[in-house]
């Protein structure tokens, strides 16, 4: 699943910038830990937006290219940011042939988003993963650490309501 740039416009604080410039400061003069630096990164912004791959490109003395290649290369990585309600669905193969696909397909109608996005209001984010372990119950989704599962996707408008209410 290709990885999309966030349309919400990057408001990283000051407190942030210095966060991650310390990190950047720290292993910069070895470029292998690259990917360590992203992580922490990450941990401090939530996501890595590009303007924060730009500091870290600049920061290790390395390629944005390899810094974005990294980004979409690992699952670990999201150039999105979550939101308040991260809904993930699963898409393992129990939850799969039982219908997730038409989860993922009313979310998107009914948030306005795509898989990998956040609303505008940052209130919420779609994701696909990989099973989650509830195979009984599928297809599933989950909102932060709340499941929900045996669902069709009638029941998506109502778990999203409980969540704007």
């Amino acid at each position: 699943m290709q990885k999309k740039m966030s349309k919400i416009p990057f408001n990283g604080t000051p407190e942030q910038k210095a966060q991650l410039m310390a990190v950047i400061d720290e292993h910069k003069a070895d470029k292998s830990t690259l990917m360590a630096v992203m992580q922490k990164a990450q941990d401090i912004y939530g996501y890595l937006p590009l303007e924060v791959q730009e500091m870290i490109a600049e920061g290790m003395d390395v390629p944005l290219e390899k810094v974005f290649g990294v980004a979409t290369f690992y699952a670990q990585f999201s150039l999105s940011p979550k939101g308040d309600y991260n809904i993930s669905v699963c898409m393992g193969t129990a939850c799969y042939v039982k219908g997730a696909q038409a989860l993922i397909d009313e979310l998107q109608n009914e948030l306005n988003i795509g898989v990998g996005e956040c609303t505008e209001d940052g209130k919420f984010s779609i994701e696909a993963c990989r099973c989650i372990g509830a195979c009984g119950l599928g297809p599933v989704l989950t909102v932060n650490e709340e499941v929900y599962g045996k669902l069709t996707k009638k029941d998506v408008a109502g778990i999203v309501e409980k969540y704007t209410a």
